[in-house]
């Protein structure tokens, strides 16, 4: 479990296959007691550390894994955001991300929003019912509250610190990022989804 608030950058050493296989990593600012077995956010999703390395460490990515995230897009030299595992008692500064990504999507606009950016992404329809404005949602790992809400995008304002101490500062228009949408919007939805049958007019008669 996450919390969305990005604690280190990382940079591609050796990229995934199209089919999966070792991912490296060199990493800055990652706490250096993270071993082997552990569970690192690598642009929100969740990996197995590996390896170990001087550098910084390795994670192997399966075949599912690269369908469902944008980390098979990424290139030697290319940014990624990192965060390691909660613990027990620790604040969640963001809000609770389970590393397991939802759907890659685009970023169709970012424009200057004042000190800060205005970004517009799109809203893949198989997780539009869990975004909802001023809620919140993972991009790239990232914890964002949602500005606002439109048919098929959403929108989120990034302030100047998340642009410096993440990926989000290099998105433009085309970028392909991941999402991953509230976690309890989906245990929500989910039992409204198993009630409503029950709810129905003559059901049960």
């Amino acid at each position: 479990m996450f919390s969305g608030i990005v604690a280190g950058r990382g940079e591609v050493l050796t990229a995934v296959a199209a089919d999966g296989g070792r991912l490296a990593l060199g990493t800055i600012g990652l706490p250096s007691g993270l071993a082997v077995g552990e569970s690192v956010a690598v642009n929100g999703a969740c990996l197995t550390i590996v390896e170990r390395t001087e550098a910084g460490l390795a994670a192997d990515v399966t075949p599912e894994t690269v369908r469902r995230t944008n980390l098979a897009g990424l290139r030697a030299g290319d940014p990624v955001n990192l965060e390691p595992s909660l613990t027990y008692g620790e604040r969640v500064g963001g809000h609770l991300v389970s590393g397991h990504v939802d759907a890659v999507a685009e970023v169709l606009e970012a424009r200057p929003d004042g000190g800060a950016r205005w970004l517009v992404i799109a809203l893949p329809a198989e997780i539009a019912r869990y975004v909802v404005d001023k809620g919140c949602v993972a991009v790239d790992g990232i914890s964002l509250t949602v500005a606002h809400t439109g048919a098929d995008s959403f929108s989120v304002t990034l302030i100047p610190h998340t642009l410096a101490a993440t990926t989000a500062g290099g998105w433009r228009p085309g970028s392909r990022v991941n999402l991953e949408a509230d976690l309890l919007a989906k245990y929500v939805q989910r039992g409204l989804d198993v009630l409503a049958p029950a709810a129905a007019p003559g059901a049960g008669r």
